[in-house]
């Protein structure tokens, strides 16, 4: 599958592509093969960076799954406004992994809140601060947790589906970020973590916590 937000980019590489494939076979020109072979090399990668597979969300009722593809960069004790005393999981997304994002856990959308912000390397922690980011705050009647999609160095669009009062399910897509970014997920206290400093993580798949 591609991702949505794909569909747009993909789309006008491959008509260009195929419009001067015609031309390039009926022409001489250098230049028009030159521009072919340009456009058939953004048309691949492009593909490559919009994938979108499906995952197997596991079947188990207190699992908290990865909002995102990556490595786990960092595991920090924290107090969240929404959440209150618990802990953040930070999940690096270089260009090479899967950019759409998934809900950990089913609930009700109880914020979303856009922050403009700095663009530095989205691997430091200090971007969990200083960055660009989408934050938003879900509850269930098992748990309330936050998670934040923030812009890296490269990547500078950020892009959400979800609204106040949406009722999800966990392992639906709820976003994606482009070009290299990372994932915040704060959790309370009573969940039990089952991920170390390293892990790489798949997003809807790979479980993050337990709910005790």
């Amino acid at each position: 599958m591609i991702a949505r937000e794909g569909i747009r980019v993909i789309l006008p590489i491959f008509f260009i592509a195929f419009i001067l494939s015609i031309f390039t076979l009926l022409s001489a020109s250098i230049l028009l093969r030159v521009i072919f072979w340009i456009s058939l090399i953004l048309f691949l990668p492009s593909i490559y960076f919009f994938r979108d597979p499906n995952r197997l969300i596991p079947d188990r009722d207190n699992a908290i799954i990865s909002p995102a593809d990556g490595k786990v960069v960092a595991i920090e004790n924290t107090e969240d406004g929404f959440v209150g005393k618990g802990k953040r999981i930070s999940i690096f997304m270089s260009i090479f992994n899967v950019h759409v994002n998934r809900v950990p856990f089913g609930g009700i959308v109880k914020k979303v809140n856009y922050k403009k912000g700095k663009f530095l390397a989205a691997y430091k922690s200090i971007a969990s601060f200083e960055n660009e980011r989408s934050e938003i705050s879900i509850d269930s009647d098992r748990l309330k947790f936050t998670v934040t999609q923030i812009a890296g160095l490269i990547a500078r669009r950020i892009v959400s589906y979800l609204s106040v009062g949406d009722a999800i399910n966990k392992g639906d897509r709820y976003g994606m970020i482009m070009f290299g970014s990372r994932v915040d997920l704060v959790i309370p206290e009573n969940v039990k973590i089952k991920v170390q400093l390293g892990d790489k993580v798949k997003g809807g798949e790979s479980i993050i916590g337990e709910i005790l």
